[in-house]
């Protein structure tokens, strides 16, 4: 067995580690992995396979696996280039072997690596290898001495010569793994982040003013602050360095002291002792420092990105996640002041039924005219539900229509009003998708579609938004954008799959997050049901072009029919176990939709009975709930914030108010909650219980509907700071408000570009330079 394979061997019990699983467990769902499986159908339906890992579990062990693939990867070829340069030793294969990050891969091979000519090799070929060895050998003698006998042509003179020698000896504490490890580790520990501001850069970069002089501990600095630094120097503001141990005197620092060591310096006077304790610090000054410090910059920025990659998959997640309104008739209003209200009425399938735009606000000031017409379009449309996009002018929008509502005449329908984020309506009102679902319809329309829409189902309506722009991260335009794609598309398909997509009125968006179709399927899917109507069975998708066997055993169980030929198609029972579940079934007496009126037949079951050769355990108490309750959506119950009348703008807003709000965002310094005043507020991380929270996620998420005290208004910087503790608010960081740089007000965050935003720091932004001052 080749130390590649053996290494390959070990990758289970890697990951395993990591993820809190046992080896075959891991190696079960690399088999499953490999062979084409998805992450949400191994997670539902191959239980026992890999002894009930969950999709967070796999998402993980899916992402090592590519990164420990790609180490074994890069192995092979540093054996193969040193094998091939005739410098392969035992020792030297068994550290390569052992090599465990791709950091200490490239550290170890850095001696034998390709280089282009450098000053150690210019040296070398100039005769001065043996000085170096010469100086090392004997500590008594002079250097300069020694280096008088190596004087030629190349090397005017003694000082050449021990510059030559310094070169080499450099260049090999250049690639020295262990030295490297052991300073990384000692810059790791004791390293020191410092910023400052670029001089005359004061006023351009006001907003990083927390920056100008900051200093704090590599090890600990938060993602969110790393991200705001590196932000404010990439725009021209700040300098960044890692100071290893601020304030060490020249000759004392521990870093210069490993240096040393590996020099074999010893105490002492002696002279090539004393020359090489220079070469040390000259190393470590010029080259080590500089080269490790950018390497342990890119770690910092890497970290950072991970928090902030994490952060925003788990908001999206909440998101996508929140309460459907369920299939009602729903008119979508889109808040405007001089371009007018943009008003859209959907059936309860989704489907457009009218639109308006009416002009109550300035310059037209037509109040009346626009009630009129919205009431038409309720009486007409039997609209039971109104969602009122969150953006400029939401409220006095919902005014509007709140005094609508209370003069329609009594016995007649009067809808529920909701106020709902606006989050990436823009950006699907301009896409080719909702140029191609609503080719003749105005751009501005299309995002009141959208609102109505997504208080519906926000699932169905938020998987039409590349997820990157739904705007619920922190930073989302400074990290790795492949990273960050790759985790939200994933986000979105253990979304869509948790919950499950009825087939025949699925967009071919939805549809294409299912696991197992992706968007060429899903396509020909709706394309096959455009052409032959409805899908009576399951089993039917095998008629669709390009849908084999494979693809239907992983999409079929997150496909859902309801009222067709087959009743457990409307179930989350997979097609394999149909025989399982009506022995289930058969073994009650009843048939599937007398059992849903006596669960407690399913519940006197044990289903130990009804494990066999093909299904364990897991898959029968699967069975078991679902059959209890079919096709049962995981998302909570429909609930909505009611806003306090008479606080429409931040200038309503007291100190000590109680108010009832909607979580908008949650960020690692705290939650940003929508009151209603066109200004998210901040719930500081020390404001969201009476106890001490170290993650805002264990208390919050997007979506949830909050009580909140007012704690402090600025209402010309647009600060909101908010409390969730009892106590009323007790000790807290004074002056914490609510923004960073790339989260402007709401309807401006939905409208984000993939750039950076250049413009003056929103909600989020302002609150994340005041929460870090404070770290």
């Amino acid at each position: 067995m080749t130390a590649s394979n053996a290494a390959l061997r070990r990758i289970p019990a890697l990951i395993a580690a990591e993820i809190g699983a046992r080896p075959d467990q891991v190696g079960a769902a690399i088999g499953l992995l490999d062979g084409g499986a998805t992450v949400p159908f191994i997670a539902r339906y191959r239980k026992e396979v890999t002894g009930g890992l969950d999709d967070t579990q796999l998402r993980t062990l899916a992402e090592r696996l590519g990164y420990l693939r790609d180490l074994e990867a890069r192995r092979a070829v540093i054996l193969g280039s040193i094998r091939d340069q005739g410098k392969l030793t035992d020792d030297l294969e068994g550290r390569v072997g052992s090599a465990v990050t791709k950091a200490e891969l490239e550290d170890i091979y850095l001696p034998f690596k390709p280089k282009r000519r450098t000053r150690a090799m210019i040296a070398r070929e100039n005769g001065l290898a043996p000085l170096a060895e010469a100086i090392l050998a004997d500590r008594a003698a002079v250097p300069a001495d020694l280096a008088a006998a190596f004087v030629t042509d190349a090397v005017p003179d003694t000082k050449a010569a021990l510059e030559g020698a310094r070169d080499i000896l450099t260049e090999q504490l250049a690639e020295n793994a262990d030295l490297l490890a052991a300073l990384r580790a000692l810059m790791r520990e004791a390293g020191m982040v410092s910023s400052r501001v670029i001089e005359g850069q004061d006023l351009a970069g006001a907003k990083f003013a927390d920056y100008f002089a900051h200093s704090e501990r590599w090890a600990t600095v938060a993602g969110h602050r790393t991200l705001a630094m590196l932000r404010g120097r990439n725009e021209g503001h700040l300098l960044l360095d890692l100071e290893v141990e601020p304030g060490a005197a020249p000759g004392t620092s521990r870093a210069e002291g490993l240096v040393r060591a590996a020099l074999g310096v010893r105490p002492g006077a002696a002279p090539g002792d004393k020359w090489l304790g220079d070469v040390a610090g000259w190393a470590w000054r010029v080259k080590l420092r500089s080269s490790l410090g950018i390497d342990l910059m890119v770690e910092l920025r890497e970290r950072a990105e991970a928090e902030a990659i994490t952060v925003f998959g788990r908001n999206l997640k909440n998101l996508l996640l929140a309460a459907p309104a369920g299939s009602r008739a729903t008119m979508g209003l889109d808040p405007g002041i001089r371009t007018g209200v943009k008003v859209a009425v959907v059936d309860a399938t989704g489907k457009l039924l009218a639109t308006e735009t009416v002009y109550p606000f300035q310059p037209k000031n037509d109040i009346r005219g626009a009630q009129a017409a919205i009431a038409g379009l309720i009486r007409r449309h039997g609209v039971e539900l109104i969602a009122i996009g969150n953006g400029t002018a939401s409220r006095e929008t919902e005014k509007m229509v709140t005094d609508l509502l209370a003069a329609l005449p009594a016995g007649g329908p009067r809808p529920t009003k909701v106020i709902v984020s606006e989050a990436g309506a823009s950006v699907y009102s301009a896409s080719a998708l909702a140029a191609q679902e609503f080719p003749d319809l105005d751009v501005s329309l299309r995002g009141a579609v959208s609102i109505a829409r997504r208080l519906q189902d926000p699932l169905a309506e938020l998987v039409k938004i590349e997820p990157k722009s739904i705007g619920v991260g922190q930073y989302q335009h400074d990290v790795d954008q492949h990273r960050l794609g790759q985790r939200l598309d994933a986000v979105v398909e253990d979304a869509v799959n948790a919950v499950g997509v009825e087939l025949n009125t699925a967009s071919a968006p939805l549809l294409a997050r299912v696991a197992g179709i992706g968007p060429g399927l899903a396509e020909a899917i709706v394309a096959h049901r455009d052409a032959n109507g409805a899908f009576a069975k399951r089993r039917d998708l095998l008629q669709v072009a390009r849908l084999g066997p494979k693809a239907f055993e992983q999409c079929a169980g997150f496909l859902r029919i309801r009222h067709g030929a087959e009743p457990l198609d409307a179930s989350a029972v997979h097609p394999e176990a149909y025989d399982l579940a009506r022995r289930i079934v058969a073994a009650c007496g009843r048939d599937l939709r007398g059992l849903q009126a006596e669960p407690a037949r399913l519940r006197a079951l044990d289903p130990a009975d009804f494990v066999d050769d093909r299904f364990g355990l897991p898959t029968v108490r699967d069975i078991l709930a679902e059959l209890e309750k079919p096709g049962r959506d995981p998302r909570p119950e429909f609930r909505t914030a009611t806003f306090a009348d008479g606080v429409e703008e931040i200038s309503d807003l007291r100190p000590g108010m109680l108010l009832e709000g909607t979580v908008t965002n949650v960020a690692a310094f705290g939650a940003f909650v929508d009151i209603g005043v066109h200004q998210d507020g901040l719930v500081h991380v020390s404001q969201l219980a009476d106890r001490f929270v170290k993650d805002p996620h264990e208390v919050v998420k997007a979506g949830d509907v909050v009580k909140v005290r007012v704690l402090e208004v600025d209402a010309p910087r647009k600060r909101i700071s908010l409390t969730m503790r009892r106590d009323g608010g007790g000790e807290r960081p004074a002056g914490v408000a609510s923004a960073p740089p790339d989260k402007p007000a709401p309807k401006a965050a939905m409208a984000a570009s993939p750039k950076p935003a250049q413009a003056a720091p929103g909600a989020l932004g302002a609150a994340l330079l005041d929460a870090m001052k404070r770290r």
